[in-house]
This record gives structure tokens, sequence and C-alpha cells, in this order.
């Protein structure tokens, strides 16, 4: 399938590793200029290296910053005033009990997961309105609508996320612009093998999958940790002309967590 990709640019906030980096691989083999972050040069220098591996013919450009900071998102929009898609993938998560969390992290976690998307939509959104087309996306996750006991801040946050992406959809109702969040489940990524570190006990990850499946998302069908690869078809799909009739949309690419048909 042709997703009509090639004229367009493509930012991924945090998009060095992980869900962020498949979206920046899969987006780049469209055809799609795509300005690949990471908070270093040299995580950035490495993923555009891995991209051009798979994809020797990508356009790419890099940016190191900590798009959680004003600074940062102004520095980015000095260089890069223009984009067509933008994936606010940038995000954090921890397991810790409600009553352990102190107020500097419900801060730090507003001011990843939900402020990062904000402000890169404040300054991008109105280049995308002018142009009458444009692809908002938010990485939430299934945490935002099936709420994890011991993740409180972090599924606080993406419900957040789904509340901003909705009502940014409202304001851009009647135009080229679409506005939408994915919803991932459990997935095999950097963060998740580092929280599986910290949960394991130093079992291998095939034990822990099966434990974790078992005990802790028992609901989910697919009972195996998803892979970026997998939800980034999802994002780069919804990115692309084609999905213009999605929009506002909460998608949930969810290995079926989430009890629910809708």
């Amino acid at each position: 399938m042709n997703l009509q990709l090639t004229d367009k640019t493509a930012l991924i906030s945090g998009s060095t590793k992980g869900i962020g980096f498949a979206i920046a691989s899969q987006l780049a083999g469209e055809g799609a200029r795509v300005i690949v972050n990471g908070r270093s040069d040299s995580t950035v220098a490495e993923a555009l290296e891995k991209i051009r591996q798979t994809a020797p013919d990508a356009r790419l450009e890099g940016f190191a910053g900590d798009l959680a900071t004003v600074e940062a998102v102004d520095a980015l929009f000095q260089r890069f005033p223009e984009v067509d898609i933008l994936v606010n993938n940038l995000g954090i998560f921890e397991p810790k009990p409600f009553l352990d969390i102190p107020d500097a992290d419900w801060r730090r976690f507003f001011e990843v997961n939900v402020l990062s998307g904000v402000r890169l939509s404040r300054v991008y959104l109105p280049g995308m309105q002018q142009r009458q087309w444009g692809r908002l996306i938010f990485i939430s996750s299934e945490s935002g609508i099936q709420i994890p006991v011991d993740m409180n801040h972090n599924a606080t946050t993406e419900t957040a996320q789904l509340a901003v992406s909705r009502g940014l959809a409202e304001t851009c109702a009647g135009t080229g612009v679409t506005v939408n969040a994915i919803l991932p489940g459990p997935t095999r990524s950097a963060g998740v093998e580092d929280f599986v570190t910290q949960l394991s006990g130093g079992q291998p990850f095939e034990a822990f999958e099966k434990a974790f499946f078992t005990n802790i998302r028992p609901s989910s069908l697919l009972k195996r940790f998803e892979t970026p690869e997998e939800i980034a078809s999802l994002v780069t799909f919804v990115c692309s002309p084609l999905a213009s009739a999605i929009n506002g949309a909460a998608l949930r690419v969810d290995g079926g967590v989430v009890r629910a048909c809708f």
C-alpha cells in the first residue's frame, strides 16, 4: 500500500528507541522526511545510523534536546518551523504505590507525558491549520482507560493525553488536520525491559512474561508483550492521507488487554 507520505515531514518526540524509534523507522521507510529526537547527540546519531541501515535512501534529520522543557521546544521550532506530522511519543513510566508518589513525581510526569505534547502541538498546529493538512498523534496507553493500581501517576497522565487529543480534534473540525491518540498495551521496549529487570527478581524474560500475563494482565488476548513495530504500523497508517476519516479517536492497539468491544 502506498501511504502517500513522500511529501510529508514528520517529527517524533523521544524517537531514538522503543516505540518512537519504530515509528520513525516506518515513516522513513514510507518516504517521509523524518526528524528524530533524543536527549543527546550521540543517541540521535546512533538512531539515524540504524534507520539508514534498513532504509539507505531515508530523508532524516536529528534534533538533540529534552522536549519536556520549554527551551528545547523553542530551539526545535527555530530549526524546524514546519512539520506536517507530529507524533507526541515522549513519555516516562514507573511502578510506584500511590502513597509513595510525592508531588515532585506528579509534576515530573505531567511535564514529560502531557506538557511536552501540549507545547509541541501549540507551536506546530497553527501551521498545519494554515496549510489545511496535518496529523497530530498522542501516544497514550491502555493504562489511560484501565488504571493499574501501581502506576496511578502514569495512568493519570495517559488519561490527560486522551482529553488533550480529543479537545484539539474538536478545534480542528472541518479542516484537513486530524488529531488522534494511540493506546498501546504492554510493549517490549527498552524501558519495559528495565521495568522487567526491577520486578523479575532475576528470572528469564520469558518466565516473567508468562507470569505477567497470568497474574498482572490476565485480560490480554495476545498473552505476550507487543513489539514496538506492531504499534508503529498503526501509527504510520494514521499519519497518512489515507486515514483522513480517522479523527478525534482513541485507537487501541493493546493486544486485547482492555475488556471492551469499542
